[in-house]
């Protein structure tokens, strides 16, 4: 099984954190017998982005499932999760509440972008009111998903200056 980053937006789903909610129990209800598991959904503060982590097996299946449940896709890349155990992330334990995206440049390799990480992720102990929780790594380099626990966004933009590492876009997650 991979896992899959899904960029979508429900149809007719908008500033209610009670229909979101209601309709993500839905979509996992309705994914699981297929071998479909929805392992985290992150939106934004206005609900205008969804950031979904699908475990499956095939991308193709994923797309269809989803289209046949209402959910309109903007992107589905398949991921590596860096920073943290799927197990860990399953159990949902952690409280994130921004998003970094960075859209990497095209030489980088994963081996180059791994090894960048673990030089310069000690840095972050320069940011300590920043905590970082995980990133996914779209496996085709295009780009990657950070998570993080801070107070607001500039002190991510300091944390992502420690670490020596770009930002393309910020959103704020609803974690109320």
């Amino acid at each position: 099984m991979s896992l899959y980053l899904v960029e979508a937006e429900f149809n007719g789903v908008n500033n209610s954190k009670e229909l979101f909610e209601n309709k993500v129990s839905e979509l996992k209800g309705n994914l699981e017998p297929k071998n479909i598991h929805l392992i985290e959904v992150q939106v934004s503060k206005d609900f205008s982005r969804t950031f979904f982590i699908f475990e499956a097996e095939q991308s193709h299946v994923l797309e269809e499932n989803l289209k046949n449940q209402g959910v309109s896709t903007q992107l589905v890349k398949e991921v590596r999760l860096v920073g943290k155990e799927l197990d860990e992330v399953k159990k949902q334990a952690d409280n994130v509440n921004y998003l970094v995206e960075w859209n990497l440049p095209e030489d980088l390799t994963m081996d180059a972008y791994l090894d960048r990480k673990k030089k310069n992720s000690v840095h972050y102990a320069e940011v300590p009111e920043v905590s970082f929780s995980r990133t996914y790594v779209c496996e085709d380099m295009s780009k990657c998903l950070c998570f993080y626990d801070a107070p607001d966004e500039s002190a991510v933009k300091r944390a992502r200056e420690a670490v020596k590492t770009p930002i393309d876009s910020i959103t704020e997650i609803n974690n109320d």
